[in-house]
């Protein structure tokens, strides 16, 4: 349940807009309820009309409304909040977003959050990037972020899976001022034929079951940026359209005549070499040199280990929320051992890492035995400094078994601290020390009753 009154006292105006106009006077009237000024609108054109009579703080737009650019352009010097379509995210660029349907507080939350970046914005204080780290790596990747962003140069994001590759992309779109979309293609998802149509679209008849003309990304990135990632996977046909249209910003759509011509960025990325591609005669070395404009590498995460914390302490607030449950953090244990793994699957592993102690973790704190097996040295390994693991330190790959031996005698004495004691051939004044050396709390580690 929300609290009303912790709302009241820093009322907003905030205009709702959605094509259900039902839906939008309705989260209108609560937003009210809590004590905003807030208004509903059915159209750009009406949310356009109502931000020309009167300024507002925040606009809750929704993602998939037609014409959402036009929303986006003229919200002035409000913050912007995008609900996300499940089909389609990122499809406008804000300073905030959730994913419909959203609760409660989270809604709440990002309207505070657009607001502050708004303020931000208006006082010319730099908005805080989601690409997380102060590791001199990431400092410097961001530096050139920040001086490319602004201008139509082509830019090649390069780095091992999983190192945020896209995460850069789209901190690059929301620096340029571009107020069209983000558009992002999986290039390696699809098939040569299935890839073109996706690019440029095709009209009615150009094969079997195009029973209607369909728009490309290349058209729904105009004004914006797209986004192709695994670039490296194009086949050689494929190659050659990519340079006309890199060159000339125009093609055709498949089985059609009419020549189309856009104003977009473009975002390219991989994790293959594609200097080694060239040589090998896989890649286009014209197409290369097109591409490779301003080139930016993501440092994998081993290589900034002093990143990890802050990292997994992001990732788990996230979790946390998702999961229901109220997690504070992580014991010294914990983090010693995500900061020794070698995360072979960078930030995505570790994203997955920390989400899954969330989900099956009892306690408090992320304990060792909350974390994967991979993680705290008990199962197999691929990939990272030349496929070797990186072992653990000796204090936390001990922790372990000592820690499992514990829960498991609680677990079989129905969490009772005496008995699990006694199975242990302790006391339970040693039993509690030993806990405490460990990080664990013997009080949250009951199950509810």
């Amino acid at each position: 349940m929300i609290d009303n009154s912790s709302h009241a006292s820093s009322a907003m105006r905030l205009l709702v807009v959605d094509d259900d106009r039902r839906k939008a006077s309705h989260l209108a009237q609560w937003l009210c309820g809590l004590g905003h000024h807030a208004s509903a609108a059915g159209t750009a054109a009406e949310a356009a009309q109502a931000l020309a009579r009167a300024a507002c703080d925040v606009i809750i737009l929704d993602g998939a409304i037609a014409d959402a650019q036009r929303v986006a352009a003229a919200a002035g010097g409000a913050g912007l909040l995008v609900l996300l379509p499940a089909a389609e995210p990122a499809a406008v660029v804000g300073d905030a977003a959730v994913a419909s349907p959203v609760r409660d507080a989270d809604l709440l939350a990002a309207i505070d959050q657009a607001r502050s970046a708004a303020a931000a914005r208006a006082a010319g204080a730099p908005v805080a990037s989601p690409v997380l780290g102060s590791h001199p790596a990431i400092r410097r990747v961001l530096e050139v972020v920040g001086r490319i962003a602004a201008t139509p140069a082509t830019v090649l994001v390069t780095g091992e899976s999983g190192t945020g590759k896209s995460l850069l992309a789209r901190e690059i779109h929301r620096q340029s001022g571009r107020i069209g979309r983000f558009v992002e293609v999986a290039c390696g998802a699809l098939s040569e034929t299935l890839l073109e149509s996706e690019l440029f679209g095709h009209v009615a008849g150009a094969f079997t079951g195009a029973t209607a003309d369909r728009e490309g990304r290349f058209l729904q990135a105009d004004g914006g940026t797209i986004f192709l990632d695994e670039i490296a996977t194009a086949t050689p046909a494929m190659q050659v359209k990519l340079l006309r249209v890199l060159q000339d910003m125009a093609f055709e759509p498949v089985g059609g005549s009419r020549t189309h011509a856009v104003d977009a960025r473009v975002i390219l990325a991989t994790h293959e070499s594609l200097e080694q591609l060239v040589a090998d005669g896989r890649f286009r070395a014209d197409l290369y040199w097109r591409i490779n404009v301003v080139t930016v590498e993501m440092p994998p995460l081993r290589s900034r280990p002093s990143d990890i914390p802050l990292l997994a302490t992001h990732f788990l607030a996230a979790a946390a929320a998702k999961a229901g449950r109220r997690v504070e953090g992580f014991t010294p244990a914990a983090l010693e051992a995500l900061v020794s793994h070698g995360w072979p699957g960078n930030v995505r592993e570790l994203e997955h890492a920390v989400g899954r102690a969330a989900f099956l973790g009892r306690g408090s704190l992320v304990d060792v035995c909350d974390l994967p097996p991979s993680v705290i040295g008990r199962g197999p390994v691929v990939g990272g400094d030349g496929g070797q693991r990186v072992a653990p330190p000796l204090k936390a790959a001990m922790a372990v078994p000592e820690r499992q031996l514990i829960l498991e005698a609680l677990e079989r004495s129905n969490w009772r601290r005496d008995a699990a004691a006694r199975a242990l051939g302790i006391n339970r004044t040693t039993l509690y020390k030993k806990a405490k050396r460990l990080g664990m709390n013997l009080a949250d580690l009951a199950p509810d009753r």
